[in-house]
């Protein structure tokens, strides 16, 4: 039996800030096993269209729909768009002072499995195995899963956290923020492959946010789309983002006008 696959449709999506307009009209559909890439100049609205699908309060959603698996999602709390298989890797990862990681991520997995049915919930002694795996694929140290959550690490230690909770979470869509901002090429390298091994495990969709070809090096985009002014202007290929490269904006922003 073929497994049906997830689908994240966004269909016409305004959203501002107070008076100011920063989603345009944008229309993007992402699959289970897909990876779509966003690139595009700075304030082009890239990080708020993730904040808006996972529900941050700051935005107003003026017009449009988003749908997962046909349910429309823009009135659903974070936590309930969580439940459904959306997640978020963000841009700059908070600090929990005072929970542990590894707690963190089992509590956070419990209650993902709960919500989908599952009655049984993982031990702690079940869990250990399983997450001090998921950290040696992202070379982090096990000394991380007793620190608080995000305290203390490095930026690139943030983001490869960020990583660890996605494939303990095994979401059905992950949109990841400016995953690879800060990362110098050996941490780029590693949260690329924690990126590509969970796509492989799971089947998951992923929405990248990037401004550089670099992180493309290592995870190939079936898709490719710039935006500006709140809108996805062209979409293409992995290359689309060899163009923007090494011509920039200038052209794509001229023949959108």
């Amino acid at each position: 039996m073929i497994k049906k696959k997830d689908t994240l449709e966004i269909s016409n999506l305004h959203a501002n800030i107070g008076d100011l307009k920063i989603l345009n009209g944008i229309n993007l559909t992402i699959k289970s096993g897909e990876i779509h890439a966003i690139m595009g100049p700075n304030g082009s609205g890239k990080s708020t269209l993730c904040n808006v699908l996972m529900g941050h309060p700051k935005y107003e959603v003026t017009k449009g729909s988003a749908k997962f698996n046909g349910k429309e999602i823009l009135d659903l709390e974070p936590n309930e768009r969580a439940h459904l298989g959306l997640f978020l890797g963000f841009q700059h990862p908070l600090e929990i002072s005072g929970v542990s990681t590894g707690t963190f991520l089992r509590l956070a997995k419990n209650l993902s499995l709960k919500a989908n049915g599952e009655t049984k919930q993982i031990s702690p002694m079940e869990f250990m195995p399983i997450l001090k795996q998921t950290m040696g694929l992202l070379k982090m140290d096990e000394k991380f899963i007793t620190r608080s959550v995000n305290e203390g690490f490095s930026g690139g230690e943030k983001k490869r956290a960020e990583i660890v909770q996605m494939a303990i979470l095994e979401p059905k869509i992950a949109m990841l923020d400016e995953i690879d901002s800060g990362l110098d090429i050996d941490a780029l390298k590693i949260v690329a492959e924690g990126i590509n091994e969970t796509l492989k495990k799971t089947g998951l969709g992923v929405l990248l946010i990037t401004h550089y070809q670099r992180l493309l090096n290592y995870i190939t985009p079936d898709f490719v789309h710039v935006m500006a002014k709140g809108k996805i202007i062209k979409s293409g290929d992995k290359k689309l983002a060899k163009e923007l490269e090494k011509n920039g904006y200038e052209e794509i922003l001229k023949k959108a006008k």
